[in-house]
């Protein structure tokens, strides 16, 4: 079965458990198509680069999975037809990442903030000056 990977958006005034719910019914759609879920990351509320229905921020959430399209296609229905989802989208990769994304990788290293930003006298503004 092909690997795809959706990440969708929450409207910012939801609860982390409401957020995991939705998160949650995506995955059991999945399950009952006999696809199997290989990893799920909340990336937590971030800023929105523009407003999208009145709200500036988001609840982020990724899953990337191994599925039958039909499987994919009823998760989008469903995000599409759920009112506290602001975006989506799913691609399908040529293969499955290894370890955490990206946006949890630099979340969580040394040289970022919390925001992903650079913290000041980091070895980037070193290498600037």
């Amino acid at each position: 079965m092909p690997i795809y990977e959706t990440v969708f958006i929450a409207r910012q005034d939801l609860s982390d458990a409401q957020v995991k719910a939705i998160s949650e019914s995506a995955e059991k759609i999945i399950k009952d198509a006999k696809g199997k879920v290989s990893k799920t990351e909340n990336w937590g509320l971030r800023t929105l680069a523009y407003k999208i229905n009145k709200n500036r921020k988001g609840h982020y959430v990724l899953i990337e999975c191994d599925a039958p399209a039909t499987a994919v296609l009823e998760v989008e229905r469903t995000l599409r037809l759920n009112e506290d989802v602001l975006r989506y989208m799913t691609i399908r990769l040529d293969e499955a990442s290894k370890g955490p994304s990206k946006i949890i990788d630099k979340n969580t290293s040394d040289d970022f903030d919390g925001e992903g930003r650079p913290e000041r006298g980091n070895k980037f503004e070193k290498d600037a000056a």
